[in-house]
């Protein structure tokens, strides 16, 4: 059983830093390519950040490049986002998955950027 749990969320100043996490199980987490996805209220879920099976080659849509970090842990098989120099346009629901949307989604965890 394919399951996905985020987590790390938060209620954060603009300017401030939050580190996300996805925990996975029921699948090849250490063969699939993974990304970040985020959606704000009333706006499609969009991609954010892809990470390949072997962590090299990590991929950004421009809104957050330089400002977060994808990364991976296969062997926890935990799936992480450091972000940093957050502004209240990154307020949203972040959720994990293939960069295809291929598996069930998780829960999502809540970011609010908000002085």
């Amino acid at each position: 059983q394919v399951q996905l749990v985020e987590s790390g969320g938060g209620l954060v100043q603009p300017g401030g830093s939050l580190r996300l996490s996805c925990a996975a199980s029921g699948f090849a987490f250490g063969m699939s390519s993974m990304s970040w996805f985020r959606q704000a209220a009333g706006k499609e879920r969009e991609l954010l950040a892809t990470i390949p099976s072997d962590g090299f080659a990590t991929e950004y849509t421009d809104s957050v490049e330089g400002r977060f970090t994808i990364s991976r842990d296969n062997d926890k098989m935990i799936l992480s986002l450091q972000m940093n120099s957050l502004k209240p346009e990154d307020t949203a629901v972040y959720y994990c998955n293939t960069p295809w949307r291929t598996l069930g989604w998780g829960q999502g965890t809540q970011v609010t950027v908000s002085s």
